[in-house]
């Protein structure tokens, strides 16, 4: 017999226990769509650190945006990868794992700690989805990105129908 704990917890309700309430899912910049399913899996377009519409902050990394701060932006866009992804499959409970996660950050030209933002993205991914959010990983160093963004993450999910 399985104890409660032995018992993964939805996506739903681990949100809830971190305190994260799920946005709505950020509207394109663009002509693309925020994610695409495909099988089992759900490929969301890069997402910037937006809050309610607006970035939140803007500027390269080791210039006008620190590391941590840049972490909790690269945090934001998985947050915004999610709810697209969950909107796409319809609802968060659907997904199942992390697959891959591509993390970009405008780096100021001696910025060599692209790894370290990217965790910001990672690491709320593990937290959410436990064992299933552990993924392969790129963090690239660009020089400009769209608006002026910090960083962009795109993420791609496993989901279940």
């Amino acid at each position: 017999m399985a104890r409660e704990s032995d018992t993964p917890k939805s996506v739903s309700r681990q949100l809830e226990e971190m305190g994260v309430t799920l946005p709505p899912a950020p509207a394109p910049l663009a002509t693309y769509v925020p994610a695409r399913v495909v099988g089992d899996q759900c490929w969301t377009s890069g997402q910037l650190p937006t809050v309610n519409g607006r970035l939140v902050t803007t500027g390269a990394v080791g210039d006008a945006v620190g590391v941590e701060e840049a972490a909790a932006m690269a945090r934001q866009c998985a947050l915004n990868a999610l709810a697209a992804a969950a909107a796409a499959v319809g609802g968060v409970d659907r997904l199942t794992g992390v697959l891959k996660v591509v993390g970009f950050v405008q780096s100021a030209p001696d910025f060599h700690a692209q790894p370290a933002v990217v965790n910001g993205a990672s690491e709320f991914l593990q937290a959410v989805l436990g064992e299933a959010g552990r993924h392969a990983r790129s963090a690239v160093g660009v020089s400009a990105l769209p608006l002026d963004a910090p960083v962009e993450v795109e993420v791609i999910f496993s989901w279940r129908a």
